[in-house]
């Protein structure tokens, strides 16, 4: 099984990038994790573009990127709140069942309803408005942190 970020956003600061990369090479050979970045859409001249266009243009991208995936995971602000506990389960269940799995983080204007729709699961990182590239490196981070609880490794500690 592998694990996709599939993410709006592009020419992110090189700590977000170094972040990230340092997390995927932890993972274990046999759950690995890559990062898709999706360009976002240009607004054009003075905001030509509506917001529904400017979606629907970037959910084609990310559909493209998504062949392959069995399960599609979007992150949302109103998605269900998990605890890395929780998440961890669910990635051990999503082993167990087998497939791959894609996490599709928005860009400034979000994601485009019908993909919302399309998803398997919602939830969100935090209560607060997180930056688009902070949000991907936490998932990342929160990814890896998931694996060690299964594999009991010290990294997390529950207090």
């Amino acid at each position: 099984m592998k694990l996709g970020i599939v993410a709006v956003g592009h020419k992110l600061p090189e700590w977000v990038t170094k972040g990230c990369a340092e997390y995927i090479k932890r993972m274990p050979r046999e759950l690995p994790l890559l990062v898709v970045e999706i360009k976002p859409e240009a607004r054009g001249a003075r905001g030509a573009k509506t917001r529904e266009q400017l979606l629907a243009a970037e959910k084609t991208r990310m559909q493209a990127t998504l062949q392959g995936f069995k399960r599609i995971v979007v992150l949302d602000e109103r998605g269900a709140d998990l605890t890395t506990l929780k998440l961890a389960q669910r990635l051990q269940d999503w082993m167990r069942n087998g497939g791959d799995t894609a996490f599709i983080i928005g860009g400034a204007d979000g994601i485009d309803e019908a993909l919302k729709r399309q998803a398997d699961e919602t939830f969100r990182l935090s209560s607060l408005t997180l930056p688009h590239a902070m949000a991907r490196l936490i998932l990342c981070e929160q990814l890896y942190r998931a694996v060690s609880v299964i594999n009991n490794h010290p990294y997390h500690r529950e207090g």
